[in-house]
């Protein structure tokens, strides 16, 4: 019977401390085998093997889209992706991280667009007409966006329909990595979401008010009141500033003092 292998575990100084009894799993990262406590994320695990990541760890909580990850397991033909900061490790697992993906990401100005959104659409990412359908980009997407569906209501003209469906998107290009259309599906969806904000959905009265305010000089005492004052006494004014409690009613709650609004 062959000896079985033995894994050093490697020191890790101040990163990561695994709980007691904590069961090793092998895992592979660049080709390279590790042993890294179970329950980890992957970004987790990358560190407590001693890797200290420089880019691509934004914000460690599956908003900020900078730690896509490809990662197949020994014996297994299948390629999987997600994010780093959210996916588990599991025994076993080939680990390749892929921060950026070079995409279609044309220049536009949304201030000086000539002709109809859909029709802009078209000439800035006209890939996005060539899709076949087969929805890998769903499969991929480690958010469970219908990336396939918000495709299709692209080239339906249903610009609000597609900035809404991809309003969760963030931009990790996992999408675009596997469409055999070469589809840079992530920056057509900003397009659009663009696009949505600035010419389809309906402007807002509060903020239109606010901004006529603003540029009035409205507020200009007040913080000319402010620049003047010590640093100890803005400290006091906002520690004791009312606050709008947790619960409030969206639009319905307002402050007692309201001489600065």
């Amino acid at each position: 019977m062959a000896e079985e292998k033995k894994l050093k575990t490697l020191a890790t100084g101040d990163k990561t401390i695994p709980p007691e009894g904590a069961k090793m799993i092998p895992i592979y990262i660049m080709g390279r085998e590790y042993m890294v406590p179970e329950t980890l994320t992957i970004m987790k695990a990358v560190e407590y093997a001693g890797y200290s990541y420089v880019r691509g760890c934004g914000c460690r909580g599956g908003i900020c889209g900078a730690c896509g990850t490809f990662y197949r397991f020994i014996g297994d033909y299948r390629l999987r992706s997600g994010l780093a900061c959210q996916t588990v490790a599991e025994p076993n697992m080939v680990i390749m991280q892929l921060p950026f993906f070079p995409a279609n990401r044309p220049g536009y100005d949304l201030e000086k667009m000539q002709g109809a959104p859909h029709e802009e659409l078209r000439r800035l990412y006209p890939e996005v007409f060539k899709c076949v359908g087969c929805g890998t980009c769903t499969r991929t997407c480690p958010m469970d966006i219908d990336v396939m569906d918000y495709i299709a209501l692209m080239k339906r003209g249903d610009l609000k329909g597609a900035a809404i469906k991809s309003f969760d998107c963030v931009m990790c290009g996992l999408c675009a990595s596997r469409c055999p259309a070469q589809i840079s599906q992530f920056t057509a969806a900003m397009f659009v979401r663009r696009v949505y904000g600035k010419y389809i959905l309906p402007k807002a009265a509060h903020v239109k008010k606010r901004v006529e305010e603003v540029r009035s000089g409205k507020y200009e005492k007040m913080l000319d009141e402010l620049m003047s004052m010590k640093q100890e006494d803005v400290k006091k004014l906002y520690v004791e500033r009312e606050r709008e409690p947790d619960l409030a009613e969206s639009g319905k709650w307002m402050p007692k003092e309201t001489k600065n609004l």
